[in-house]
């Protein structure tokens, strides 16, 4: 081989090789690489993320040293319970905190003038700047609303500093008014303008359990780094505490489950082995536990403060870490909000939200995800609500376990689900105008899905789905896709416009029923993978691409039938026409004919026997000898005289 043929072979395949690799590295990034984060969600240095992280800790510690000290006071009895029982001011290391301890009057705008002096004080437009933490305690109330005109209070947020309200068991009221509208804000002395910078911490409005009660308010530019300091947050807990009350054994149901319980724990003071409540059937609230023996079963019942509950009607928030950050919350109401430009998720609902409802809410311009459902969350129901021009998806639900096995806090292993997305608006984000990873039971219904990479995903087993009646406009690859163990889906009565592939399934099941699809440009119906058991039946199919229906690549039994593909026009290319003809089975009966073919070939041009041009049998010669036999033996017996 001369060395110009062997540089051409090399160079041949070289090509080959990077072609190859291009190809899987594109299915890769395309179906099993992790998403990227939402753009700016993470654009954070390692000193700023440090910085941030630490004045989480000071905060945390700074409400449990407020919260012990206030506790310890009032046991303790005697002039220190006394002293603790009025508005007073502790000091930490972390800052000073104006502590409002329960009384009967609720605490106004008016108490905390009194009460702050200096540090909460009018200005000469009438605003209020508010100069020092501030911390309701269990059993008390702040309401803040004005009755003469709006509400102004911009808490304190500057380099170095920063103040908080954070109720604790207690509940807040702020009531503001369509004319006279309650408004907080972050507020920087030094630039005399609202703090945008989040880099040393940033004020914030949290409620730990009891309620938080918010209409007609404007908050802006609260929050940093965490859920808990993210702005405007309600935060519960599942725990059981100290405070739980014992119920005597004969007042639990018969034959109810006992888990284990901490062995070096008293009966008095148990904890689960995963330190969350097991729901027994005497209620939602109620826990059963054995002590340390595995004898005397009681029962604790949750205090109501150890869960929050939240109302939130008819106001604006613009500009915080999270919109609004929920954990732990029972029935939180969430209406006629709008959130806008948050700096990672608008509306995030945590780990053990239930019940909760979410109305004629609109999310705008978050860098990260517009509505997010967390692991834990269930029975949580959107309606009427839109997401638009978000960095990341539209809407977000995750039923996903808390854990896929073993695990340190002995989390379990339980999916969730039974939320909802109904009658909404995913508007051009970033990246997906609504994701379903996991759960139970989840729906997506007559809600419009405009743009983004794909419309509607469901994934990571979800099981039970429902996505029924939606309009899906414009999506870059795919319209509704059912990826990664999908299970008993429908997926029907949806309208899927000016898309590649309308509908897309991988490794997945379901039933696929009286959808329409106009204008897809690859495939309208395209199954891929472990498809066993899905129907397809009642569509209608419109578009211009290589298939109305991509089942090709399916394995396992699928039923087709009753589609109507007459809207769609079949542009595949000369390959792709190959690629859908050289099954195994046809390839196998091409060699069969070509043999023949090839044979009748060989024998019709010279290769065998033949007489002129017509097929002769190949033994011709001495089936003539056999018949002549007496004649030649007659010949052979004569003499040479005879023969002449």
């Amino acid at each position: 081989m001369s060395n110009s043929r062997r540089q051409r072979g090399r160079t041949l395949l070289t090509v080959l090789v990077l072609g190859l690799s291009a190809v899987g590295t594109w299915t890769y990034l395309s179906y099993f690489a992790p998403s990227a984060p939402p753009p700016g969600v993470n654009e954070v240095s390692q000193t700023e993320a440090q910085q941030q992280s630490t004045l989480v800790d000071q905060e945390d510690l700074r409400i449990m040293q407020t919260r012990a000290t206030l506790a310890s006071a009032l046991a303790r009895g005697g002039p220190a319970a006394a002293k603790a029982r009025v508005p007073h001011i502790s000091s930490s290391a972390n800052g000073q905190t104006l502590v409002l301890p329960q009384r009967r009057d609720p605490y106004r705008v008016a108490d905390l003038k009194r009460l702050g002096q200096e540090q909460f004080q009018q200005q000469s437009d009438g605003s209020y700047v508010l100069g020092i933490n501030v911390f309701i305690g269990p059993g008390a109330k702040l309401v803040l609303q004005s009755a003469t005109g709006p509400l102004v209070i911009r808490m304190r947020s500057e380099p170095g500093a920063f103040v908080s309200i954070v109720s604790f068991g207690a509940s807040i009221r702020i009531n503001g008014s369509a004319q006279n509208p309650v408004r907080i804000t972050s507020w920087n002395a030094h630039d005399r303008t609202a703090d945008t910078k989040v880099s040393d911490g940033r004020a914030y409005l949290r409620a730990v359990g009891g309620e938080l009660k918010m209409s007609h308010a404007v908050v802006e530019h609260l929050g940093f780094w965490s859920g808990p300091t993210g702005g405007l947050a309600l935060t519960g807990s599942d725990r059981p505490t100290r405070n739980a009350q014992l119920v005597p054994v004969s007042a639990l149901p018969q034959g109810s489950p006992a888990p284990l319980a901490d062995p070096t724990a008293s009966k008095q003071r148990v904890l689960l082995p995963n330190g969350l409540l097991v729901p027994s059937r005497g209620g939602n609230d109620q826990v059963e536990i054995t002590d340390g023996a595995g004898r005397g079963r009681v029962s604790y019942r949750m205090p109501q403060a150890n869960l929050v509950t939240g109302d939130i009607t008819d106001t604006t928030i613009n500009g915080n870490a999270y919109g609004i950050f929920i954990t732990a919350s029972d029935e939180t109401r969430i209406t006629n909000v709008s959130v806008t430009g948050s700096l990672v998720h608008g509306v995030l609902l945590h780990r053990f939200a239930r019940n909760a409802s979410i109305e004629n809410t609109t999310v705008t311009g978050s860098r990260g995800d517009g509505f997010v459902l967390s692991r834990g969350t269930q029975n949580v129901t959107i309606t009427g609500s839109a997401a638009e021009r978000n960095g990341g998806n539209g809407f977000t639900i995750s039923g996903l376990p808390l854990a896929r096995g073993p695990s340190a806090s002995g989390e379990s292993l339980r999916s969730f689900g039974g939320s909802s997305v109904t009658s909404s608006a995913a508007r051009d984000n970033g990246r997906y105008g609504v994701e379903i990873q996991g759960g139970v039971k989840q729906t997506v219904q007559t809600t419009e899905v405009i743009g983004g990479e794909m419309g509607i995903v469901v994934s990571k087993d979800a099981t039970g789905v429902r996505v029924s009646g939606n309009r899906l406009t414009g999506q870059r690859n795919q319209g509704i896709a059912l990826r990664d163990g999908v299970r008993s889906a429908r997926i029907s009565g949806n309208i899927i416009r000016n898309t590649q592939t309308a509908i897309y399934l991988r490794d997945s099941e379901g039933t696929i029923s009286g959808n329409t699809v106009e204008s897809a440009s690859l495939h309208a119906i395209s199954l891929l993978g472990a498809a066993k058991g899905t129907k397809i039946t009642g569509n209608t199919l419109g578009g211009a691409g290589r298939s109305a229906l991509d089942t090709g690549r399916a394995k396992g039994t699928t039923t087709v039938a009753q589609n109507n593909t007459d809207g769609w026009q079949d542009t595949a290319g000369f390959w792709t026409m190959v690629g859908r003809i050289a099954k195994p089975m046809n390839l196998i009966w091409l060699g069969v004919i070509l043999l023949i073919v090839i044979s009748a070939l060989r024998a019709v041009r010279g290769d065998g026997p033949r007489v002129g041009r017509r097929f002769v049998h190949p033994f011709e010669s001495q089936r003539l000898l056999e018949e002549r036999p007496a004649r030649l033996l007659m010949a052979a017996a004569r003499t040479p005289a005879e023969r002449t």
